[in-house]
């Protein structure tokens, strides 16, 4: 059966140091491709998937993603994790934002990546494949080869059963995360300092078995700098 999906978690405080100078004025997030804001992209995936609530932290240039988000006209509610007096990494701001997240599996995407849907819708690929007996997150991966913009080595391997392991150093991994995952709150526990990576989360879901991967069949994007841009633009058809 599907777990249904009502809560997401949109990861929107970094700097964007990577796509300077157009983030200079303006959150990573706000810029712009193939005429939409990354975030808007990424808001109507989550609208088309039936999520009703979405948690977006903020950190740099904040009141831009508050007011942006205040004119969109949609029927899912949307709070904000205010990070605005410390950015606290990824880990940290799912901790602060846990409160607001509930008792339930929750969607968690990054709001800086593009992807399009293949055959199927793939957070609804996430949800039909989740497994809570099983399973601590569930990472959408797109094959290495398919990453478009992605200048890494990979990040996982997956075996038959679709557990996940890290690359070893010096090597590359056939997977590359795509920013969206399925997360248990069981994992938002015990944080190691107020700012940390959600990979301590990934590393004890990964200990205990219970880390799991799913491979996205659509396009997926690393919007990670300007010259992305126009590469990502002529792929998408726009322009």
């Amino acid at each position: 059966m599907s777990t249904v999906l009502k809560t997401a978690m949109l990861m929107a405080a970094g700097l964007g140091k990577r796509m300077r100078p157009l983030t200079a004025t303006r959150p990573k997030p706000l810029v712009r491709v193939a005429g939409r804001p990354l975030l808007d992209h990424a808001l109507e995936k989550l609208e088309a998937s039936g999520i009703e609530r979405t948690i977006i932290n903020v950190h740099y240039l904040p009141d831009t993603i508050i007011a942006h988000v205040k004119a969109r006209k949609s029927p899912m509610e949307i709070q904000i994790s205010d990070e605005r007096d410390k950015l606290l990494e990824t880990g940290g701001g799912l901790m602060k934002a846990a409160p607001l997240l509930g008792d339930t599996p929750f969607l968690c995407a990054n709001s800086d990546n593009l992807w399009i849907d293949g055959p199927c819708n793939s957070i609804t690929l996430l949800a039909d494949l989740w497994d809570d007996a099983r399973m601590d997150a569930l990472l959408l991966m797109i094959p290495h080869a398919h990453a478009t913009c992605h200048g890494g080595q990979g990040d996982f391997h997956m075996d038959g059963l679709g557990r996940l392991r890290r690359r070893k150093p010096g090597h590359i991994a056939p997977y590359v995360f795509t920013g969206v995952q399925i997360m248990s709150p069981r994992l938002l526990v015990d944080p190691p300092s107020d700012i940390f990576s959600t990979n301590i989360f990934w590393n004890r879901a990964m200990e205990a078995g219970r880390l799991f991967g799913a491979i996205h069949g659509g396009l997926w994007f690393d919007v990670g700098t300007p010259q992305a841009l126009p590469v990502v633009e002529s792929v998408l058809g726009y322009g």
